[in-house]
C-alpha cells in the first residue's frame, strides 16, 4: 500500500476563550469532522467525498488533529491537490490540524457511494 501524508499545522489563532494553561484542545467529535468534509467536492463528479465513499477512516486525536484515510476514484487522479486544498479549507475552523493518508486498498468502487450520493449523481444524469 502506498500512502502519502498531508499535514496541516495547528492554528495559532486565538478563539477568545480562556482555558487552563495545562489543558489541551477538546477533540472535535468525528461526526462534526465528517460533516465538514461534505464541503470537499470531487472536482470531476461534483459530489462530496463523504457521499462518494472516498473516506475509508476518520479519527480525531486528543490534541484535536484529524486523521483521514481517503482514497480517490482513480489512483491516477490528477486533482489530488484540489481535494487536499478543499480539505484544508473545510477543516480549518473545525480541528487544530489534519493529516490525509492516501490509501488505495481496497480500491474504490461505485458500491461505496452512499444513498445520498447516488441521488446526487442521478440528479446530474449519471445512471447509478
Amino acid at each position: 500500500m502506498s500512502d502519502t501524508t498531508t499535514e496541516s499545522t495547528p492554528s495559532t489563532e486565538s478563539t477568545g476563550a480562556s482555558a487552563p494553561a495545562a489543558a489541551g484542545p477538546t477533540p472535535t467529535p468525528v461526526e462534526e469532522v465528517e460533516e465538514a468534509l461534505r464541503d470537499v467536492v470531487d472536482p470531476e463528479l461534483g459530489i462530496n467525498v463523504v457521499d462518494l465513499g472516498l473516506i475509508y477512516g476518520l479519527s480525531v486525536s486528543e490534541d484535536n488533529v484529524a486523521t483521514i484515510d481517503m482514497t480517490l476514484t482513480s489512483a491516477a487522479c490528477p486533482l489530488t491537490d484540489v481535494i487536499e486544498d478543499q480539505t484544508e479549507q473545510a477543516l480549518v475552523d473545525v480541528v487544530a490540524g489534519h493529516r490525509i493518508n492516501w490509501v488505495w486498498m481496497p480500491p474504490w468502487g461505485p458500491e461505496k457511494i452512499t444513498d445520498d450520493g447516488r441521488e446526487q449523481l442521478r440528479a446530474l444524469g449519471f445512471n447509478v
